[in-house]
């Protein structure tokens, strides 16, 4: 009897070990992403553009991220096998199609362009691929994109606005059967452009917008990535969007500018959080040239935030 089949191998350990190893350095990206700008929640938006806080997944989720990857390939390949022409990278680049938008502080990647759709052989239409569990692409079946994954619908959408096609194919495949499911989805204009205009309002906000609730056993609060220095008492991490002097710039490039140091690039010995991005028991006291004093309502401790002091805050980091 093989007793190793019966236990956990260090082998699946160091896999799953190896994948939050390569993940390390990589949670951030310079942009707030088209594939998020369908969250409701304006605030994770900027938590997210500001670089506020990095999730962490297992080696395991990591690992499912890079199957739904590799199905987009797949999926390419099958479009290509009945026909389809796919431009799943610019010529010019050898990357992913993509657009920008907001001085470069918005951007989306397309799966592909498509032509010689059957279902529309003359018609162009960006392409953008999933993976799902059984329960979510039933739901999608039976009501479509729109109303069962509208974070999907809104990457569609602005893929659309920004490309300048007004159709989009949009394929899903079930985990567990593997069967495919397709919707072509129509550009609307005035919604695509209120998210790009809603990226702009979290791109350019100083300070946090509102909480979707102040109630922090709400739902989609409970299991949002930056409950944790939204409702919870954690600090934000230590950069430059985080601090109170630096700000994007509309000049592209994805470009930040600091008030003291002219080019924002990393947190250096001046810097100070934005008040408002401290966690609900860390309340404001009194503030200065270049200091910010909170009372830990908690402790009643009174912390002085001046040049880079976050080490005050070490017991409330990650």
């Amino acid at each position: 009897m093989d007793l190793s089949r019966h236990t956990d191998l260090k082998t699946i350990t160091q896999v799953y070990e190896d994948y939050e190893k390569q993940r390390k350095g990589e949670s951030h990206r310079p942009h707030l992403g088209g594939s998020q700008i369908g969250n409701t929640c304006k605030r994770a938006l900027w938590y997210q553009f500001r670089h506020a806080w990095s999730p962490t997944f297992s080696g395991r989720i990591l690992r499912l991220f890079e199957t739904g990857h590799r199905e987009e390939d797949r999926l390419i390949k099958n479009l290509r096998a009945i026909g389809v022409k796919v431009w799943d990278r610019d010529p010019e680049t050898g990357r992913q199609v993509s657009f920008t938008a907001h001085g470069g502080h918005f951007a989306l990647s397309l799966d592909g362009v498509l032509e010689n759709v059957p279902d529309a052989p003359e018609t162009p239409h960006t392409f953008e691929a999933k993976t799902m569990n059984g329960k979510s692409f039933r739901a999608v079946v039976n009501k479509g994109v729109q109303e069962t994954k509208p974070v999907y619908w809104a990457q569609c959408q602005v893929g659309m606005l920004l490309s300048g096609l007004d159709r989009c194919l949009f394929m899903a495949v079930e985990k567990e059967t593997d069967k495919i499911y397709g919707e072509r989805i129509h550009l609307d204009r005035a919604e695509a452009q209120g998210l790009i205009d809603k990226a702009g309002e979290v791109i350019k906000a100083t300070t946090p917008p509102l909480r979707l609730s102040d109630n922090p056993a709400y739902f989609e609060c409970k299991f949002c990535t930056y409950f944790p220095i939204c409702h919870g008492c954690k600090i934000p991490e230590v950069n430059c969007r985080t601090c109170a002097h630096s700000t994007p710039s509309m000049g592209g490039d994805q470009k930040w500018t600091c008030a003291l140091h002219g080019n924002a690039g990393e947190a250096c010995q001046d810097h100070l959080f934005i008040p408002p991005i401290m966690p609900p028991d860390l309340s404001v006291q009194e503030a200065g040239n270049g200091w910010v004093e909170y009372l830990d309502a908690d402790t009643g401790e009174v912390i002085r935030n001046q040049g880079n002091s976050a080490d005050l805050f070490e017991g409330r980091m990650k």
